[in-house]
This record gives C-alpha cells, structure tokens and sequence, in this order.
C-alpha cells in the first residue's frame, strides 16, 4: 500500500517511529561514550527504552487523533433525507474547525436540496394538472363522442370502461377533491376508492378538529396517503386498513397501516428505494415534516406522517 494512502495516525506514528529508530542506531553505534562499542546489557535497555518510547508515541497519537475518526464515522452515517442532523463542535481547535466547516457545508446542502426539491414537485404537480386535463378536455370528450355514435352494446360497454379509465387516471393525477372541498373530503374519496378496487375493508378516523395547514403541506399527505394505499394494493394483500387523520403538537399526523405481509426484512430498511418509499421521504422533507415507516401492530406496515402546521 502507498504511504499516502495509511491512515494519518500510522504514517505519523511510521514518521517518528522512522526518527526514534535512527536515533537510536545512531547513539549505539557512534562512540560517544567511554565505551569503544555498545555493551549487550546497554543495548538491550535501549532496545526496551525504544520500545517503550514507541508504544507511548503510538497511545498518544491515538488519543490526539481519536476526534478525527469519530468525526469521519459521523460523517458517513448522515442521511440528508433526514434534516437537522449536525455533529457537536468538540475536540482540538483542528477538529473543531473542521466539524463546523461540515455542518456549515450540511446547512448548505440541505437549503439547496429543499429549494430544488420543491421547484421540482411544483414543476411535476403542474405537469400533472396539464395531463389531467388534457386527458379530461381532449380523450375523454374524444371517448364521449365514440361512444354517442356506436350501437353495439359490447362496444359502447368497452368504450365506458376505457372512459372510466381515463377519469380515475385524470383523478389521481390531479385530485380536484382536494382543492375544491379540502384535506378530509380528499381522503375520504380515495379510501373509498381504493376499498373499491382492493376488495379491502376500510376504517377511516379523521378528526374534525385539525389545524390547518398550507396548500403544499396538504397536498403532501395526499400524496402519501395515495402512495402508502398504492403500495398496500400492490404489494401487502391486505384485508383491513385503517387510515387516520389526528391532530398532533402543532401538527397533524397521517397514519395508514394494514394487515398485510408487512415488512420483508429485520427492518423498515429493506424498503429503502422500494415502492415509492424516496418520493414519500422527499414530499416530507420539503414540507418540514417527519416519515416514519415500522411494523404494524396487526403485522402489516404502518406508515406514519407528521407535518406542521401553518401558523395562525
């Protein structure tokens, strides 16, 4: 291995490792003292006496350099979906320089990341009103037409069911409940949409006393809430599902948990990257608010999204 690639304790520890052991040779081998050459008995004190010097080196430059290790460990377990972690500013003025340069750079990233994260849900909810409408305004009122000017009664009954389609994708795209009538009525429809389609019995819990909240926070639990309902129909073959609306400390908290196969793995990180999970954690970090994915109390999973509320 290079020598600029060791660790900086060792090629500290090897530089004066490297200067103990030459000056060592050289005071056994010059004659300094009274003695033309080194005896046995002197050599061997000044082996331990290197020895020992180089261990108390090596414990030292341990101890010096321990911040430095703990601050890299800190380092690789930050998770930027995850705001507000910073590292405490202690150790040696070198170390904490450092840390206070890394927070700096993490108060950086995380402004950046929020900016140019929410410019791109913006940019994909618009897109998403465009395709709604265009599929409302222009194949709907296409299918519509067809569907006038046929007879066959199995042709007029595959054009409604393509018609219906093009409705509900255009309902998820842009859930217009949620701007006309508001966050609960939204849910409502969706859940009973969704124990349509699925088969699944649906218990509800919205609360009628909830704080409010800003446009982008509410249209970030939809979004979760349509995820987490996905991801049940998709993968949790599930019979029951409870979806829950509650108030919380200055927030309002969205729980959506099943009875289904529950999580594949020792823990909620074996969805990481899996079933929209990302998208979720993304929508959440952009409004200031908190994901939390575990195992449900039936066995399923249990989504749980706590958001702030807007100030009065």
């Amino acid at each position: 291995m290079h020598f600029s690639r060791l660790p900086l304790l060792w090629r500290v520890f090897a530089i004066n490792a490297a200067l103990l052991v030459a000056a060592t040779l050289l005071l056994a081998l010059t004659p300094i003292t009274i003695h033309a050459r080194i005896a046995i008995v002197e050599g061997l004190d000044l082996a331990v006496a290197l020895v020992v010097m180089l261990a108390a080196n090596l414990l030292l430059l341990r101890q010096t350099l321990r911040p430095i290790d703990r601050l890299v460990e800190r380092m690789r377990k930050i998770d930027l979906l995850q705001p507000g972690q910073r590292i405490p500013e202690r150790g040696g003025v070198e170390v904490a320089e450092l840390t206070h340069t890394f927070n700096e750079m993490l108060d950086r990233l995380e402004t950046e990341r929020r900016e140019s994260g929410q410019r791109a849900l913006r940019a994909q909810e618009a897109e998403r009103r465009r395709i709604a409408s265009g599929l409302h305004d222009e194949v709907g009122q296409v299918l519509t037409g067809v569907l006038l000017r046929l007879d066959d009664d199995e042709t007029k009954q595959a054009v409604r069911q393509a018609l219906e389609e093009v409705r509900r994708i255009g309902r998820e795209l842009r859930p217009e409940m949620l701007e006309q009538l508001g966050l609960v009525s939204a849910l409502t429809e969706l859940s009973r949409r969704f124990a349509d389609s699925s088969g699944a019995r649906v218990d509800r819990q919205f609360a009628t006393d909830l704080p409010p909240l800003s446009d982008e926070a509410e249209l970030a639990v939809y979004r979760v809430a349509q995820e987490s309902l996905t991801n049940i129909a998709r993968h949790a073959d599930a019979s029951r599902v409870e979806i829950a609306l509650q108030p919380g400390a200055e927030s309002v908290v969205l729980r959506v948990s099943d009875d289904g196969r529950g999580i594949p793995g020792p823990d909620a990180s074996a969805l990481n990257g899996h079933s929209g999970l990302r998208g979720m954690r993304e929508r959440a970090l952009l409004v200031g608010g908190a994901l939390a994915i575990k195992r449900g109390t039936d066995g399923g999973v249990e989504v749980r999204f706590e958001v702030p509320a807007e100030e009065r």
